[in-house]
């Protein structure tokens, strides 16, 4: 559940001031609104949910030489993304929200702590790397 309660938060939000807007009539709330209902699905579990699974990609290290665990809402990992640019689609990314397996990866790194991006570029393992390093690896 504590997983979902930053999505459940911007849904909530976004309720409230819709009913302002009824109330009121003022459109400036229907932006506000909209806002919170990205924010909240930027949030949720439910976002990267598509993505590749740990058993995959730990299976076959080989086809996924660089991989990205990362969380919805995390700014260090869309700091990461964003650093990468077009790169950014070379490396394999695992929600950790949307996978136990890699949460538990995770958190057998990091002494038992979710802390992403954790980046697995062969067999070693970094934990919120320069951007730097990971571009290098993807080249």
């Amino acid at each position: 559940m504590s997983r979902w309660w930053p999505a459940l938060t911007g849904v909530v939000a976004s309720v409230a001031l819709l009913v302002q807007l009824v109330l009121t009539g003022d459109l400036s709330m229907l932006v506000l609104a909209v806002g919170f209902l990205v924010l909240a699905w930027w949030l949720s579990p439910l976002n990267g949910r598509r993505g590749p699974r740990h058993a995959d990609v730990d299976a076959r290290r080989d086809d996924f030489p660089v991989v990205i665990y990362w969380r919805p809402g995390c700014v260090y990992c869309l700091r990461l993304r964003g650093a990468l640019g077009k790169d950014r689609d070379k490396a394999t990314w695992v929600s950790i929200w949307a996978d136990e397996e890699a949460a538990a990866f995770v958190r057998s790194i990091n002494d038992g702590n979710e802390t992403v991006p954790t980046v697995r570029i062969g067999e070693q393992v970094h934990t919120n790397p320069e951007p730097d390093l990971v571009r290098a690896a993807l080249r």
